[in-house]
């Protein structure tokens, strides 16, 4: 178990003492510290055991607890959903493929993957790495917009590889999906009550008058 020692079970005697809103209170004895974390109706919390003398801090230890086990679970939902997109180009690929390729790229990135560029060498090109560097720093440069160079060109054998990581995570790029289609469903709804009312003007003025 990595859980902090809390309370009680901190068994120095004195500690470096931060307040919960993370102001420095000083070095003070652990029950003087404990009674001041009671009377805040708080916990006291070793976070750096090994300072000199070690660091507490008053808080709700168990809203802490829950809020970081949200955000452990947020951050394997994340890592689950990301995938691993491979595109393949070579030293001597047309600008036509090119394109194709960097726009494959950008989808994957804008999606929230990552991207594994693989260049192959063919014959003497392996022993030309500087030009599969500079286009590796081509394609970086033009999905700079939606991505960040996570692992920077390295020679695999005859092979050259660079990873791209997408700027916007999956998750918050689902979200922003999601409120799109929310907001062109209500633009929808709009534009269908604009037309069911002037159907209903239209109706209305075709009525014949009474006498």
């Amino acid at each position: 178990m990595n859980e902090p020692r809390v309370n009680d079970r901190i068994t120095v005697s004195e500690v470096r003492l931060v307040g919960p809103s993370g102001e420095q209170v000083g070095v003070v004895r652990v029950k003087d510290a404990l009674r001041l974390a009671q009377e805040a109706n708080l916990d006291l919390v070793e976070v750096a055991p090994k300072a000199n003398p070690p660091v507490a801090k008053l808080m709700d230890y168990g809203k802490y607890k829950y809020e970081a086990a949200q955000k452990a679970r947020e951050a394997r939902r994340n890592q689950a959903n990301a995938q691993l997109k491979e595109i393949r180009i070579s030293l001597k690929i047309e600008q036509h493929d090119y394109e194709t390729k960097v726009n494959n790229a950008k989808k994957f990135l804008d999606h929230g993957d990552k991207v594994k560029i693989q260049l192959r060498f063919k014959g003497r090109e392996q022993f030309r790495p500087e030009m599969g560097v500079r286009l590796m720093e081509r394609i970086a440069n033009d999905t700079a917009e939606n991505s960040t160079v996570e692992s920077a060109p390295r020679v695999d054998g005859r092979n050259m590889v660079m990873v791209l990581a997408p700027i916007r995570r999956k998750a918050q790029t689902k979200s922003d999906q999601r409120r799109r289609r929310e907001a062109e469903r209500e633009l929808r709804k709009a534009e269908e009550a604009k037309r069911a009312h002037k159907n209903q003007d239209r109706v209305a003025n075709k009525s014949p008058e009474t006498n």
